[in-house]
C-alpha cells in the first residue's frame, strides 16, 4: 500500500495545475503516469448539460474507435437456428435462447456485450431488471438487435463501444490501454468525443458538453479543454 501511495502522490503532483489542456497534452500526461504493473484502461468521462429523466434529453449511442480498445470484449447473443450458427461463426463467446435467459436468471452473466435477434427480444424481454442497470440490454438504436448477427458480433469485438448517458449526466467509456500509442489514444479520444456531439438530444438547451476529462484506471484525472476536443 505504501507503494501505491508513493505512486499516487507522484501523479497527483503531476497533475496539479494542469487544468482543460488539449488531448494531446491530457493523453500524454495520462499514458506517462499510468505505472500500475497491469496495462492501465484509459478512460473518458464527459459532462453534458442534459437532464436523462425527460426523453428529449437522452444520449446515448455508438461508436467503432480506430484502433480499438484493447480489451478482449465476451460477447452473448439470442438466437437460434442459422442464426445462432453465424454468430458462433463470428466469434460469439455465448450462444442461446431459454437456456442462456435461465443462465442469466440464475445470476450468471459471463459477457460484455449482449445482441439478440428481433424474434428473441421476447425472451430477453424478461432479463430487462438484469441486463438493463449493467448497460446491457440489446437495443435497435445501437445496432444489437439485429438480424445481421455476424457484423454485430464482428463490431463488438473490434473495437464499438457503446455509451450511455447516466442520471448525473454524465457519459463515460473506457477508450484504449495505456500501452497504447499517444497518437492512437488521441484519436480514440476525437472519435468518441465527436460521437458523443453527434448524438446531442432535440431536447438539450444551452452548453451540452461541459467538461471533459481523462484518467487511467489507477491514476487521477486531468480535464481537456472542450473546445480542443470538438470537431466542428
Amino acid at each position: 500500500m505504501a507503494k501505491l501511495g508513493k505512486r499516487t502522490k507522484a501523479a497527483r503532483e503531476a497533475f496539479a495545475g494542469k487544468d482543460n489542456v488539449t488531448v494531446e497534452e491530457a493523453v500524454a500526461l495520462v499514458k506517462s503516469n499510468a505505472t500500475a504493473k497491469f496495462d492501465e484502461t484509459v478512460e473518458i468521462a464527459v459532462n453534458l448539460g442534459v437532464d436523462p429523466r425527460h426523453a428529449d434529453q437522452m444520449v446515448r449511442g455508438v461508436v467503432g474507435l480506430p484502433n480499438g480498445t484493447g480489451k478482449d470484449v465476451r460477447v452473448a447473443v439470442f438466437a437460434r437456428g442459422p442464426k445462432a450458427d453465424e454468430a458462433k461463426e463470428a466469434g460469439a463467446d455465448i450462444v442461446g435462447a431459454e437456456d442462456l435467459m435461465e443462465t442469466v436468471q440464475g445470476g450468471t452473466i459471463e459477457f460484455d456485450r449482449c445482441i439478440a435477434t428481433p424474434d428473441m427480444m421476447p425472451i430477453v424481454g424478461r432479463l430487462g431488471k438484469v441486463l438493463g442497470p449493467r448497460n446491457l440490454m440489446p437495443n435497435p438504436k445501437v445496432g444489437t438487435v439485429t438480424m445481421d448477427v455476424a457484423d454485430a458480433v464482428k463490431a463488438a469485438k473490434g473495437g464499438e463501444v457503446q455509451f450511455k448517458v447516466e442520471k448525473a449526466g454524465v457519459v463515460h467509456a473506457g477508450i484504449g490501454k495505456a500501452s497504447f500509442d499517444e497518437g492512437k489514444l488521441v484519436e480514440n479520444v476525437r472519435a468518441f468525443v465527436d460521437a458523443v456531439q453527434k448524438a446531442k438530444p432535440a431536447g438539450a438547451k444551452g452548453s451540452y458538453m461541459k467538461k471533459i476529462a481523462l484518467s487511467s484506471t489507477m491514476g487521477p484525472g486531468v480535464s481537456i479543454d472542450v473546445t480542443s476536443a470538438v470537431t466542428e
